[in-house]
């Protein structure tokens, strides 16, 4: 047989709903549609922690962040670690990863250095857009050098601090607002964004792969929609923020909604940003499939899009992501297309995890999964069979979260509890655990936990009886 080669679209803090064909009527994404119409759709997806580094460890490890050691972030990934380009190369394959990687900490170190490379054989590594001496400047001082001082989102808090104690001097036009709960058009050409180079670099890979014949992994690592929101101006226009619905709130989170606290028109200028943006993405995924296409490897090449966490977007009076890893934050959207539609497109709404998704790709190369892995291959319900798990762990330092088909279960390290029962009014809003009538429901989500941490054990195998 001749393996597949594999496409991974990554995006960044893209919630499981911003898409059209999630059911939402409000954002424009007419390829990532398409996309989908012609995949597996598994819509109640969650990620294994509910910030960038460990989530993106785990999706590509196959393995729980607190296995890996590393459940916050600032954690440089050990260089050795089992990644699944490492797992690829002994069957041929050459491996990519264009944009956002994020295994190392941005803001303490020069970006022009060596990189580790973790098993892929290309890296052109731009974990934040424009802000550093990096593979997205490197590309766009080749191209449109005119558009350098115009590509920065934006100095990170941290790398502002790391370069004053340092006295480092970047050279880089930062813009002033560094997180403006509103759409900022982008100051360079729509040709020259941060998205722009993801796919360009992405294809141009994937053609020089075509010519070899070798198969191939590649990721494209997309930092929209990540906050700050900013996109050309031409997908923001996409959107009248007054006709974008604003979220429900319970009375008791309402009550403290006033005109300096998440009003309404920032709440939908957030829409607005946030949904730009996802409309750019896109739009560039649009052109990698097309790519595909002309390339003759759209018959041999899985595409998967996924995201490494959700966002707030003001629901619960919050933006961003992290505890308790409520569904907008863990919930993410998972598409897997087969070359040739081999699986029938359709939606599968049983509980999946994040790193379930390295497992598959193992299995869809017809190589053996290794018992380290704790992921559980998708394969058999790709093509409409297969058991689903009856839970979905999300953890992260001091606290792990369970969802199951009704609750979210927080456990915290002092040993008190949270729970939400999501099929009541405000589910997700109102911690019932105290309340007498779900006791038994509370003992019950304890027991999965615990079931699902002893089945999560990978104790290290025998050499003989003792």
């Amino acid at each position: 047989m001749r393996r597949p080669n594999f496409l991974i679209i990554y995006t960044d803090q893209q919630r499981w709903d911003a898409l059209g064909a999630s059911g939402n009527p409000h954002v424009c994404t007419p390829h990532l549609d398409r996309l989908a119409g012609a995949s597996v759709s598994f819509d109640h997806c969650f990620v294994q922690n509910p910030v960038c580094m460990p989530s993106r460890l785990s999706f590509l490890t196959g393995q729980y962040p607190s296995t890996l050691g590393i459940t916050h972030m600032g954690v440089p990934v050990p260089e050795d670690t089992v990644t699944l380009p490492r797992l690829l190369a002994p069957y041929g394959y050459r491996s990519a990863n264009v944009g956002k990687l994020h295994f190392q900490p941005h803001a303490n170190r020069d970006h022009r250095t060596h990189h580790p490379p973790y098993g892929f054989h290309h890296l052109e590594i731009s974990d934040e857009p424009g802000s550093y001496e990096d593979a997205y400047r490197a590309w766009v001082r080749r191209r449109a050098p005119d558009q350098l001082p115009h590509i920065s989102w934006g100095l990170a808090p941290m790398t502002e601090v790391w370069q004053r104690t340092m006295d480092v001097q970047d050279g880089i036009d930062h813009p002033a607002e560094r997180f403006p709960k509103r759409p900022l058009p982008a100051r360079c050409r729509d040709d020259m964004t941060h998205t722009a180079f993801v796919a360009e670099q992405s294809i141009e890979f994937m053609r020089r792969q075509a010519r070899s014949g070798q198969h191939f992994l590649c990721i494209a690592g997309i930092y929209s929609p990540h906050s700050p929101w900013v996109a050309p101006q031409q997908y923001f226009d996409l959107y009248d923020p007054a006709s974008l619905p604003l979220p429900s709130f319970p009375p008791e989170a309402e009550a403290q909604r006033n005109a300096h606290n998440f009003p309404d028109e920032e709440l939908r200028l957030a829409r607005q940003g946030y949904f730009g943006q996802v409309s750019e993405v896109d739009h560039h995924v649009g052109r990698m499939l097309a790519s595909l296409e002309e390339l003759g490897l759209a018959d041999d090449t899985v595409v998967i899009f996924a995201s490494d966490h959700g966002e707030w977007l003001g629901e619960h009076l919050r933006y961003g992501k992290g505890y308790p890893a409520h569904d907008q934050c863990s919930r993410v959207p998972l598409l897997m297309r087969l070359p040739g539609n081999a699986a029938r497109a359709r939606t599968d709404s049983g509980l999946t995890e994040a790193l379930d998704v390295l497992p598959t790709i193992l299995d869809l190369a017809a190589i053996q999964i290794p018992p380290h892995l704790q992921g559980r291959s998708l394969l058999p319900r790709l093509y409409g069979d297969g058991q689903v798990d009856d839970s979905a762990l999300t953890e992260h330092t001091g606290w792990k979260s369970l969802r199951t088909e009704r609750f979210r279960y927080v456990l915290h390290a002092d040993g008190s509890e949270c729970l939400y029962d999501l099929s009541a009014e405000w589910g997700d809003y109102r911690d019932v655990a105290a309340e007498p009538a779900y006791a038994a429901e509370l003992a019950d989500v304890r027991h999965r936990l615990s079931r699902k941490l002893l089945a999560a054990e990978r104790p290290l195998p025998r050499a003989w009886p003792y």
